[in-house]
C-alpha cells in the first residue's frame, strides 16, 4: 500500500491512497482524513486503505483522479518525532578518519542517533532555501521509517512489529555550522534545518523481498544537478537494522504513533578503503560530505565544493523493473528571504 499527503492549504494536509504505478490516487476523508490520523487508530484503519488501495490498482474505483507528486507535503508535513540515526558506521569512520580521529569500538555497537526538528518538514519538490553558501550546504540520501506506538524498553523484535511505513528522505546538513555546534558537546540544533521526505510512504509488504531483515536491499539513487552522483545500496554495510535503531530510540522513553526513525547517509564501503565515485566506476556517495572525506583522505584536501544557491539534487529508489517506489525528492537550492520581503 502507498500512501501520501496533498497540499491542502492546512496544517496537515489531506491522506490520500496512491496506485502502485504512481498514476492516480484516491481521498479517503471517511477513513482518515490525515496520515497521522490513520497512524493513530492503524489497526482499525489500515485494513480499510488496503481495501481502497485493492480498487485503486484495479482500477475499478471511478473516484480515483491523477496524482501529481508536485502537490504532495512530505507524507507526515509535521510529526510527534524525527530522530536520526547512523546506521551506516563507514559514512561516521570516513568522518573521523578525514579529520585524524579514531572512531571508538562502541559505535558499531550502540548506534548514534539525534533528536531533529519535525514541526516544519519541507515538501519534497519544495526548493531548500538557505541565508548563505557559507554554511556548506549539503544533501544527505538517506531512507525513514514510521513507527506505530512502541512501549520503553521495547525489544529488537517488538520494534520491528512496529513499524508501519517506509520513506525517502533529504537530511539537509549545513556542514560549516557543525563543528561549532559539535564542540559546545550539546548536539546538532542550528547545522540541521527543516528535512524533506518522498512523496510516498509505503508499507513494507511493497518491496517484497527487497524488504529483509528490517533493512531495504535497493540502491538509493541521487542525481546531483542533473549528473549521477550515488546509487549505493541501502541494504549493504548497513550496520545497524531499523528495528535496532527503533529499538535504541525507545531505550529509556515510549514511541508516539508518527514517529519518524531515519537510517542516516546510506554508505557503502565499496571493497575499498575510500570508497569510489561513479566516475570512477564505483556506486558513488549519499552526500557531499562523504565525496569530501575522501578527497581529503587520498589527496590531503577536498576539490569538491557544498551546494551552491542553482544546485539541484534528486533523490529516488526503483524497483526491479525501473519504477520509481516512492515517488521523487527534487529541490533546488536558493537564497531565503523573509515573508515580508517576499510579499513586497
Amino acid at each position: 500500500m502507498k500512501l501520501a499527503t496533498l497540499n491542502n492549504h492546512t496544517r496537515d494536509g489531506q491522506l490520500v491512497v496512491v496506485s502502485r504505478d504512481l498514476r492516480h490516487c484516491i481521498t479517503v476523508p471517511e477513513i482518515a482524513p490525515t496520515l497521522q490520523a490513520a497512524l493513530d487508530d492503524w489497526h482499525r484503519v489500515k485494513p480499510l486503505l488496503e481495501e481502497v488501495s485493492l480498487g485503486l490498482n484495479q482500477g475499478i474505483l471511478l473516484q480515483a483522479i491523477p496524482f501529481n507528486q508536485e502537490n504532495c507535503e512530505s507524507p507526515l508535513p509535521r510529526a510527534y518525532q524525527w530522530a536520526d540515526g547512523s546506521a551506516y558506521v563507514n559514512h561516521v569512520e570516513l568522518v573521523r578518519k578525514a579529520r585524524g580521529a579514531e572512531m571508538p569500538e562502541s559505535f558499531w555497537s550502540d548506534p548514534l542517533m539525534y533528536q531533529g526538528g519535525s514541526d516544519a518538514f519541507i515538501a519534497p519538490r519544495t526548493p531548500i532555501t538557505m541565508g548563505s553558501e557559507e554554511w556548506g550546504i549539503d544533501f544527505e540520501g538517506e531512507v525513514a521509517v514510521i513507527t506505530g506506538d512502541v512501549p520503553m524498553g521495547s525489544t529488537t523484535d517488538e520494534a520491528a512489529e512496529s513499524i508501519r511505513l517506509l520513506m525517502l528522505v533529504n537530511d539537509v546538513s549545513l556542514r560549516g555550522l557543525i563543528p561549532q555546534e559539535l564542540g559546545k558537546g550539546f548536539g546538532f540544533f542550528q547545522s540541521k534545518p527543516s528535512s524533506a521526505f518522498s512523496p510516498v510512504a509505503v508499507t513494507p509488504d511493497e518491496l517484497g523481498k527487497a524488504w529483509q531483515d528490517s533493512k531495504v536491499h535497493l540502491p538509493l539513487i541521487s542525481t546531483y544537478n542533473r549528473e549521477p552522483f550515488g546509487y549505493p545500496n541501502a541494504g549493504v554495510d548497513m550496520t545497524f537494522s531499523f528495528a535496532e535503531l527503533v529499538a535504541h530510540a525507545a531505550k529509556t522513553r515510549p514511541l508516539s504513533a508518527g514517529t519518524i526513525i531515519g537510517s542516516g547517509t546510506v554508505s557503502n564501503k565499496q571493497g575499498t578503503d575510500y570508497g569510489t565515485s561513479i566516475e570512477e566506476g564505483g556506486v558513488g556517495y549519499s552526500c557531499i560530505a562523504e565525496r569530501r572525506m575522501i578527497e581529503t583522505i587520498r589527496d590531503g584536501k577536498p576539490t569538491t565544493s557544498f551546494m551552491r544557491f542553482g544546485d539541484t539534487i534528486k533523490l529516488d529508489m526503483q524497483d526491479a523493473d525501473g519504477q520509481s517506489i516512492f515517488g521523487t525528492i527534487e529541490q533546488v537550492v536558493q537564497p531565503y528571504r523573509p515573508p515580508n520581503a517576499q510579499e513586497a
